[in-house]
């Protein structure tokens, strides 16, 4: 069980009521007399998010009515871990029996989501509230999903100096011997021989070598599904070199390896009927003599040559060799995960992931997991008027077209190139950061989507 949890009732655990704005008149009503003025004294009006703590006869917390809205979510609740008392003799509470099952998986959920905190480098401020587990909730839902947020959220907010190539490779091995799931890794310059060229050219010029992670799990009568993450594990633009704040976040250029990791635990854990391949491209994008160039020419895996427009376009190079790597297996479906282009973020904030599917059958499933478990994502289309922009005078392609519009939209047509066309295959741009803080959602590395894809794959692939 998560630390964040209490299997049962303390003899001060501490009741949460929800109540709704439009409610709570007809709630105080049937209260004590006393509780009821004390409520309307403190000016609760039940706004979501907020509480009223109600004392007992003899001083001690007896109950926290919670301020929720017109349908209870993951967020619900997710406010109270970190606002509510969490002192001697009030640390523990749980939560009252009119909750669903869903609700009540929902509501833990967000708290344990809530309860997470980067303790990498230093301790924790303070101790937070427990929830009892309701009753009611899927308790193996609960945990799965919390520990698959906080792999992502882990991965991403550790610095690159300790997550670089190989310590993606070393979360990928401890994964899968967590699940008895195979992993190869090619390294540094045994990329070339075992051609993976992209990944190699924008890897080498690191003092870390450049890695290709590839974890494979379940059953191989199975239908395959491959998940490709972007593991840029810091970038700072390459010869092209990036301004100091557009290098700030760039440890987080690696959120597309570590939501497919997340993914992967998911999957594995839940023990949907597929065989699963995982495969991230690790690098840095580093500046050294035999950095690659801008105006260079390579020749991927799938055999197409690249022209090079931009070092700092790297994302969709190394993503470029995995996914005709993943394509090459004939796989159910592929699904690509990348922190790839400011453009997604120009047109959708950064709260909205992009979503850009070759088949609208698998892009409908994904925004109806999206639309089920409140994890948003916007699709953009494959528009092919722009696919132009892609043409190169001297290669096959060119990485980073000109001009300045639409570069999310360029950006996937140039990975849908190397995915076949009778293959469905989506792709999600996506920030993988928090830019500030919110119930539940602390400032810092996020997943972003992964509940949405997880329900699209429970749904396609069900247990027996």
């Amino acid at each position: 069980m998560l630390p964040c949890f209490l299997a049962e009732k303390a003899a001060d655990t501490v009741t949460l009521v929800p109540v709704r704005k439009e409610g709570l008149d007809a709630w105080l009503e049937t209260a004590p007399a006393a509780t009821s003025a004390w409520v309307r004294s403190t000016g609760f009006t039940a706004e979501p998010g907020t509480t009223s703590l109600l004392p007992a006869a003899d001083g001690r917390l007896d109950r926290v009515l919670v301020g929720v809205g017109e349908t209870l979510d993951l967020w619900s609740f997710a406010g109270l871990p970190t606002t509510l008392p969490a002192g001697k003799g009030q640390a523990s509470y749980a939560l009252d029996d009119s909750l669903t099952p869903a609700q009540a998986t929902a509501a833990a959920t967000g708290w344990a989501l809530a309860s997470y905190r980067f303790t990498r480098y230093r301790k924790a401020a303070k101790e937070l509230p427990r929830l009892v587990l309701p009753a009611a909730a899927d308790a193996e839902a609960v945990d799965s999903m919390a520990r698959a947020v906080t792999l992502v959220r882990d991965l991403i907010n550790t610095p690159a100096e300790d997550m670089g190539p190989a310590d993606l490779a070393a979360a990928a091995r401890a994964l899968a011997d967590e699940f008895g799931a195979d992993v190869s890794v090619i390294v540094g310059d045994d990329l070339l021989a075992r051609n993976y060229p992209t990944v190699h050219a924008v890897g080498r010029a690191a003092a870390k070598p450049p890695h290709f992670i590839d974890l494979t799990w379940g059953d191989a009568a199975q239908p395959l599904v491959c998940l490709v993450g972007k593991g840029v594990c810091f970038d700072s633009g390459g010869l092209d070199i990036k301004a100091a704040g557009g290098m700030l976040l760039m440890k987080k250029d690696m959120g597309g390896a570590a939501h497919v990791l997340g993914l992967a635990r998911l999957v594995m854990a839940a023990k949907l009927p597929v065989r699963l391949r995982v495969l991230v491209p690790a690098v840095e994008n580093a500046i050294a003599g035999n950095a690659f160039r801008p105006m260079d020419i390579i020749t991927t895996r799938k055999g197409l040559t690249v022209e090079i427009g931009n070092t700092d376009a790297e994302g969709r190079l190394i993503l470029c060799d995995a996914l005709a790597e993943a394509d090459s297996a004939k796989p159910a479906l592929i699904l690509d995960f990348a922190t790839l282009t400011g453009a997604a973020r120009v047109a959708l904030g950064t709260d909205l992931p992009a979503l850009f599917a070759n088949d609208d059958q698998l892009a409908d499933d994904i925004l109806a997991g999206a639309k089920e478990t409140g994890d948003p994502l916007w699709r953009l289309p494959l528009w092919q008027g722009y696919a132009k922009q892609l043409d190169s005078k001297i290669a096959d392609l060119n990485n980073a077209p000109g001009g300045g519009y639409g570069g999310a939209i360029t950006a996937a047509l140039y990975l849908e190139r190397f995915v076949s066309k009778g293959t469905p295959w989506a792709h999600i741009d996506l920030m993988a950061w928090n830019t500030t803080t919110r119930p539940g959602r602390p400032e810092g590395g996020e997943a972003m989507g992964l509940r949405a894809t997880f329900a699209m794959l429970s749904r396609r692939f069900p247990k027996a």
